[in-house]
């Protein structure tokens, strides 16, 4: 009897679990306010409390809650579940939900999370930078390549008129010595 009523407290327990596991709005919204705090918190202490931070602050809360949008990935466990972005080759857990509540993380992760994001910006950028200049070094050699071309072509042309100028006025030495001959002869 102890066994079966161990096992019905466990069922009951799994199935109140399951029953109060949070979706995915509840994962968003406890983050979001993590996240509001976190750039409250961060935003105040390095620039002040003013208008420009306040602006500042909606736009950095903005394209985050954009970002978990459209990113934001939930991983159902029955009893609890995770959410996840991806952030690069690596998946980083943001938070666990269990019993109604969401657990999210703290902010030395979000510290850590924003600045590899970060990071990852700006290795695209420079990544970005460095095809630019390649595409235009590569178009610059091609501009090169084809002014030199039109350069030999042109020389080529020239060389082409000389020798028949100068084939002409052979031509016309030639003739003008038949002439003189002819003149001679009929002499």
């Amino acid at each position: 009897m102890k066994k079966f009523l161990i096992i019905v407290i466990i069922i009951a327990a799994v199935v109140a679990m399951a029953k109060t596991v949070p979706d995915k709005k509840a994962h968003k919204k406890a983050m979001m306010e993590a996240v509001k705090e976190y750039v409250d918190e961060e935003a105040t202490s390095k620039m002040g409390d003013n208008v420009l931070t306040d602006l500042g602050k909606g736009i950095v809360n903005k394209t985050i809650e954009v970002a978990l949008n459209s990113k934001l990935e939930v991983d159902n466990y029955l009893v609890c579940n995770t959410t996840h972005v991806q952030m690069g080759d690596e998946t980083q857990i943001l938070s666990l939900g269990i019993l109604g509540h969401v657990f999210t993380f703290d902010k030395q992760m979000l510290r850590d999370a924003l600045e590899a994001s970060a990071k990852e910006k700006a290795e695209k950028k420079s990544e970005r930078k460095a095809a630019k200049e390649a595409a235009k070094e590569a178009r610059k050699m091609e501009k090169q390549l084809r002014k030199e071309e039109r350069k030999r072509e042109q020389e080529a042309r020239k060389e082409e008129k000389r020798k028949e100028k100068e084939e002409r006025k052979k031509q016309k030495n030639i003739e003008k010595g038949v002439k003189k001959l002819q003149k001679v002869f009929t002499n």
